[in-house]
Order: structure tokens, then sequence, then C-alpha cells
């Protein structure tokens, strides 16, 4: 039983979106707290949305359910943005800008994280308009989108993504005396640690590498799902077996101990 488990960018919608995946994944994990950290949606076009898609927004309006103790917080990213007013209605979460909770005596930020990169915050149209393409792009593709997901790669890379974020998160964090912050936007994991403030990255549903994030009494890790192969069946369909423990690579930083509250905050 994990304290928390963190998911982002996942971008429904997209042909790149491993939604079936991601909704297996949360179905194999036991955990009090579920934070959506952004970017679920690749945009604000349902139509795009498949019969997979639909499915993982409906189990995530299941885990939301009282009756299941489990607290479901969905955290706005810059795909997401324009949708922080609906999303209890249409799953029945609460959506923050950030969102703060306390942990072990340890006070943790989970934030997307593009509020720390200057090339999003400062084209904002030019961004939908690659977003736009992207997506065109994806269906124009080959089987297994590899065109797509090398672009994603080359952009990240290119706009120095990973670095900023996590140089704009740390001093974030600091602000706010923070002793972890999560964020999302960049699919790429990592980790980094500044005088006694880590940064995670839970990296992205949209490429071949897939990664989560966990927090328990052990510290933060950082897991890599991996889907059995015996676990597809011959048309594709999967079959409802035992999970399997998915790869992981663990951070523990300092122990945590005991459980604490949560406040959500505005960014």
């Amino acid at each position: 039983m994990y304290n928390t488990l963190v998911l982002s960018d996942l971008h429904l919608g997209a042909e790149t979106s491993h939604a079936r995946e991601a909704t297996r994944m949360l179905k194999e994990n036991r955990f009090e707290r579920l934070i959506l950290l952004g970017d679920i949606f690749a945009d604000l076009n349902f139509a795009r949305l498949t019969k997979e898609h639909w499915k993982f927004l409906g189990y995530i309006r299941k885990l939301s359910n009282p009756k299941r103790n489990v607290e479901v917080v969905w955290v706005e990213g810059n795909h997401d943005h324009g949708l922080i007013d609906i999303m209890s209605h249409l799953v029945g979460v609460r959506a923050y800008r950030q969102y703060k909770w306390e942990y072990a005596g340890l006070r943790h930020i989970a934030i997307h994280g593009h509020q720390f990169d200057g090339f999003q915050v400062s084209s904002v149209n030019l961004s939908r308009w690659g977003t736009a393409f992207y997506l065109h792009l994806q269906k124009l593709d080959l089987k297994g989108k590899p065109f797509a997901r090398l672009i994603d790669r080359i952009n990240t890379r290119w706009l120095r993504m990973s670095a900023k974020v996590a140089e704009g998160a740390l001093r974030h964090a600091r602000q706010w005396e923070a002793s972890r912050i999560f964020c999302g936007h960049t699919h790429q994991a990592m980790h980094v640690e500044k005088d006694g403030i880590y940064y995670y990255n839970c990296g992205g549903w949209v490429d071949s590498k897939l990664t989560y994030l966990t927090v328990d009494e052990e510290g933060v890790r950082i897991h890599e799902y991996r889907e059995p192969v015996n676990q597809q069946t011959s048309d594709g369909a999967h079959e409802d077996l035992e999970p399997e423990e998915s790869a992981s690579a663990e951070f523990a930083d300092e122990p945590a101990l005991l459980d604490g509250e949560q406040e959500p905050v505005e960014a």
C-alpha cells in the first residue's frame, strides 16, 4: 500500500497514448492517494478519445468513489488548461493548479512543470499550433508511431526542458519550504537533489518507456511499467491475470514514518 502514486502525461486523445497500460497499472497497485499530474488529455477535443481512453476515465471515476477510500487529485497541465473547472463533473475528482500535502513531517508539492518551461510560457499560441500539428502527424505515422515519438524526444532535448523544469521546480520548492517536489511535462523520468530538496519527474505514457512515481515509508521510487508478454492474447485483447511487479528504480531519500494532512493551494 503506497501513500501516494503519481502519474502524468497520458495525453488521452493522442495516437501514442498508452491508456490501456495505464489503467492496468493502476489496477495492479494499491495506494491511498492518486495524483494525476497534468496533461492527462492531449487537447480539449474529446472526439479524439478512443474506447480505451474512456475506460481509463471510467476507472478514475470508480477510484474517486468515497467507498474506496482513495483520494484522487487532478493537477492541471498545459494541455489540460481549461478543464480545471469541469473535471469534478467529468470524473468526480478535484482539480488544482498546484497541490500540496504533508507526509512523514515533510512538505510535498505536485505541479505539472510547464510553469518552469520558458518556451511554453512565452509562446502559448505557437505551442498550441505545435500540438495540433503533432496530433495530425500521429494519424499519418507508421504503426508504433516512431516519427511522432522521435520528434517528442528531440523537442524535449532541443528545448532543454528537463534541465529547465528541474531548476525552476527546485527554486519553487524552496520558496514554499517543501522537501520534495513532483513534476511531469518533460516525458523524461528523473530525480535531482539540491541543498536537501528533492525534485522528481514522473515521465510519461506516450513513449515506449512508461513510468510513474510512488511515495511510501521507504521514500520515493520511479517505476517503469512493463506489460508481461503472456498477458496478451493472440487477438490483442488482455486476459485478467494476476499482476506482475513492475520494474522499478528506487531513489529513497529520507524515510517516511507518519502520514500527514494535505492542503490544496493555488499556483
